[in-house]
């Protein structure tokens, strides 16, 4: 059979073949032929093998494993294992022939079952078959000894309750002198103590010497040619036995201690010229990184790994910087010490080692060697694949800006990475580049300067090009009047016409995109008010693009034209110099979230060092993106109110085309409130109408959660559309009136938060003849049983509310109530009478090493504050 499909030339062929030997194994079986059950079952395994079906066998083998001789079970035990998993139903019918071959006179039937019962054990059978098991690992034969530790192995895999039948069998492996039954022990005890925490402790106590003794025995035993390999004396009982001790060894200083002399002989003594060697050294080192701490043998492990990194084979040196990335979170200045190395991987051939290479190198960089490794790391960029590009530029960009020690250091290697790859930076890291360059005032004709003599050689880069013109655009008077030389700067003169040349250049050049010929026209824009004399030049170059076929370029063409031929008396203003950006906002925003501010009327702005993107756990945010905006003049409109709380223009704004092309199409009130509730209404209906409906409507976005609660909102379902104006969405949320006593109205207290773990209160105060200014005392209680620590409160209002917060009394909030945090908040309404207060909230802290952050929006505020 085999001959006759090995000789097919077509698959078809070889169909056909397999469909003749099917039907011939049927007619057997349905005649039930004894003599050839055997053959039939040899010839099924082959065709599965194949990948045909052979399921009509599967009772054949049964019938098999139950024949009274060896040859037939032996045929039939293999064809179960193969034929046949765990999932099939018919393996039920087999259990009672395992159970009765398991206490067989004949080891080698009982060697066969316990094969069987490895391979195909269901938690079933392991549950009926363990007793036999559990007995044959004290068996005389050492063959049926380890065949039963490999059966136990999967025993506990499949039913881990069985685990603690096992311990005292398994541990009494452990002293057996035949490898073989060692090695399956061994193994036994390490599954035991991953399943079982009485296993785990038990080995710890009585066996750990034995282990440690087994281990000195086998590294120092002499030559012995059945277990040798490569002069090294059973390697694989040497790994198993190490990653015993590894599970034994973790969490536990005295065990640690135990093998400390050991691990320190295994990691000297093991010869590193061959794979077996290395293997033994790794499996070291795992073990080493991986027990309670001992500074020494950490050290010698990162030596170790050292040596690896220098092996001429591929994947020592992988294993070697995969290891080396868990040990910098351990010991960071022993892995320092193989720099030099780690970044020779970075410019290795295989493009696996230097990719885990540049990930190394990142989490090494710190401050005090920021300065070299990107010297090193740039120089290589120069000379690196192009495939390889895109992931080192992005990760020496995350460099530069992560550590940073100085402005002039930053824009220096930005651009150099630009000039290089400046085709691979994203946009979010050239955007970063000008927010920088703009704070950086006094290094504004240094950046130009720089940036000029970059776009001459690199002018193929299109983000450097992006970056020279807006920065030709904004300070270009800067470099044509050399203004702010610096002593490290070669001098250099550049005319008028050179700069817009540079412009020129990047509008025309074939690969410039959208995005570049834009910003070059705003920037031709801006010199025809800083280059007076060059203006009729600029004015052609800008009537190019009128008949462009691209609309944005068109339009801003045709714009630009119109403010330099009829508006002189407003383009010097409509192009002046752009407002320095924050840097802390941008920050902010680039990580998710929104500027590192307190959002408070007069404070100022918490300005990061440049290149520091290390935010706080908690960062002090601006919940609402409002705190840049002056306070609006009084209005009592519902409309006003929205926008001044939600951020958004609800007034129908007439057309107005802008300098960059756009056109706003008018919204209203209804039109935003509609698209943040998600509610299909008429366009006719007013907002009142949506309140007013018998239907409360639960708001999916989290701008608008907690502006009204739906009692809120009930009690005014039954209201007519106008008959309430606007302002009652967030006003008069508690019927509480204030209590008038000597010293100033009493206002009652509110739970301004409260979750399973943390509740605030609120107590309002006023003074007598301010009634501006509201008093709140915050008080903080912890709910939870665990200590919260690095406790910050951030809050935020409306732009018509001005909010001021003292400090804490703590950043520690005692467990179960048992104490308490109190701060106090001062809250200006510049409305007072017409708008009510509200405010959103972010709690953040820490609960057993664990960053939690909660938000939530007080709008109950008692009526009169």
């Amino acid at each position: 059979m085999i001959r006759a499909i090995r000789a097919c030339k077509t698959a078809a062929e070889e169909r056909a073949v397999v469909r003749k030997e099917c039907a011939a194994i049927r007619s057997s079986i349905n005649e039930n032929d004894h003599d050839y059950r055997h053959r039939n079952i040899a010839k099924l395994m082959f065709i599965h093998m194949l990948g045909y079906p052979t399921h009509f066998g599967q009772m054949e083998c049964l019938k098999l494993i139950a024949s009274a001789e060896f040859p037939e079970k032996r045929i039939g035990y293999l064809g179960l294992m193969l034929l046949l998993d765990e999932r099939q139903e018919v393996l039920m019918l087999v259990t009672n022939s395992l159970k009765q071959d398991l206490n067989h006179a004949n080891q080698y039937i009982v060697g066969l079952a316990l094969c069987a019962l490895g391979n195909i054990c269901s938690a079933e059978m392991a549950r009926d078959l363990a007793p036999e098991v559990e007995r044959l690992l004290q068996f005389r034969d050492p063959n049926t000894r380890k065949k039963a530790a490999l059966c136990a192995i999967r025993i506990i895999k499949k039913v881990p309750d069985l685990a603690e039948n096992f311990i005292n069998p398994a541990a009494a492996l452990l002293k057996e002198k035949h490898h073989g039954v060692l090695i399956t022990g061994v193994q036994l005890c390490t599954d035991l103590c991953k399943v079982s925490a009485e296993a785990l402790e038990y080995c710890r106590k009585k066996c750990t010497g034995g282990l440690v003794r087994t281990l000195k025995d086998v590294a120092n035993s002499p030559y012995a040619p059945e277990y040798d390999i490569a002069g090294i004396t059973d390697p694989f009982l040497h790994i198993r036995l190490l990653r015993l001790l590894r599970v034994l060894g973790q969490g536990d200083a005295d065990v640690s201690d135990l093998m400390n002399d050991i691990l320190a002989q295994v990691a000297t003594k093991t010869e590193t010229n061959k794979n077996a060697g290395n293997a033994i050294l790794y499996e070291c080192v795992e073990t080493i990184m991986s027990i309670e701490d001992n500074g020494g043998l950490r050290v010698l492990a990162i030596n170790i790994l050292g040596r690896f990194l220098s092996n001429r084979d591929n994947n020592i040196r992988y294993v070697a910087l995969n290891m080396l990335m868990k040990a910098i979170t351990v010991d960071t200045q022993a892995v320092q010490r193989h720099r030099a190395t780690i970044v020779e991987c970075v410019k290795d051939s295989d493009a696996s080692i230097r990719k885990r290479a540049l990930e190394l190198v990142y989490l090494l960089v710190n401050e005090s060697n920021v300065k070299p490794l990107t010297k090193e790391l740039i120089e290589y960029l120069e000379r690196s694949d192009q495939e390889f590009k895109g992931d080192l530029t992005a990760k020496i960009c995350s460099i530069i800006a992560k550590f940073s020690p100085e402005k002039i250091w930053y824009i220096d290697q930005m651009l150099k990475v630009l000039s290089e790859a400046g085709n691979f930076v994203k946009d979010e890291v050239w955007h970063a580049l000008i927010v920088v360059i703009s704070n950086a005032s006094d290094l504004h004709g240094y950046t130009v300067r720089a940036l000029y003599r970059a776009f001459q050689t690199s002018a193929e880069q299109e983000t450097l090009v992006r970056v020279a013109v807006w920065c030709i655009g904004e300070y270009g008077d800067l470099l044509v009047k050399n203004v702010g030389v610096l002593d490290i700067e070669d001098p250099i003169t550049v005319t008028e016409s050179d700069a817009v040349d540079v412009v020129e250049v990047a509008i025309k050049h074939h690969t410039s995109d959208l995005t570049t010929k834009a910003m070059s026209l705003i920037a031709l824009l801006k010199l025809s008010s800083r280059f007076p004399s060059s203006s009729e030049r600029i004015q052609d170059i800008i009537i190019q693009n009128r008949g462009s076929l691209v609309l944005e370029l068109q339009q801003r063409s045709i714009e630009f034209n119109s403010v330099i031929e009829k508006h002189h008396n407003i383009r010097s203003a409509l192009v002046e110099r752009m407002p320095v950006l924050d840097e802390a906002t941008f920050i902010g925003r680039r990580a998710g979230s929104t500027p590192a501010t307190v959002s408070t009327s007069n404070g100022p702005s918490l300005n990061l060092p440049n290149g520091v993107t290390k935010p706080p756990a908690a960062p002090l945010v601006d919940l609402l993106d409002l705190s840049s905006d002056d306070a609006p003049a009084p209005s009592s409109s519902g409309a006003d109110f929205l926008q001044d709380l939600l951020g958004v223009d609800l007034s129908p704004a007439s057309k107005q085309p802008g300098i960059s092309g756009t056109n706003q199409a008018p919204r209203t009130g209804t039109d935003v409130l509609l698209d943040l509730l998600s509610i299909e209404t008429p366009p006719a209906s007013p907002i009142t109408d949506i309140l007013s409906s018998s239907q409360v409507y639960k708001s999916p976005h989290a701008s608008l959660e907690g502006l009204s609660s739906p009692s809120a909102l009930s009690t005014r379902a039954a209201t007519p559309a106008g008959a309430a104006p606007m302002m009652d969405l967030l006003d008069g949320f508690v019927p509480n009136s204030p209590i008038s006593e000597d010293n100033g109205p009493v206002y009652p207290s509110i739970v301004a938060f409260e979750s399973s773990s943390l509740r605030i209160m609120f107590n309002f105060s006023k003074a007598r003849g301010n009634p501006q200014t509201t008093s709140i005392q915050a008080t903080f209680t912890n709910l939870s049983p665990n200590v919260y620590t690095d406790f910050i409160f951030q809050a935020a209002v409306p732009k018509f509310l001005q909010l001021h917060l003292d400090p804490a009394s703590s950043n520690t909030l005692p467990a179960g109530g048992n104490g308490s945090i109190t701060q106090n908040l001062r809250v200006i309404n510049s409305q007072h009478g017409k708008k009510s207060l509200v405010m959103r909230m972010r709690i953040a802290y820490k609960s057993n090493d664990e960053d939690i952050l909660e938000e939530g929006q007080v709008s109950n505020f008692p009526r009169g504050l």
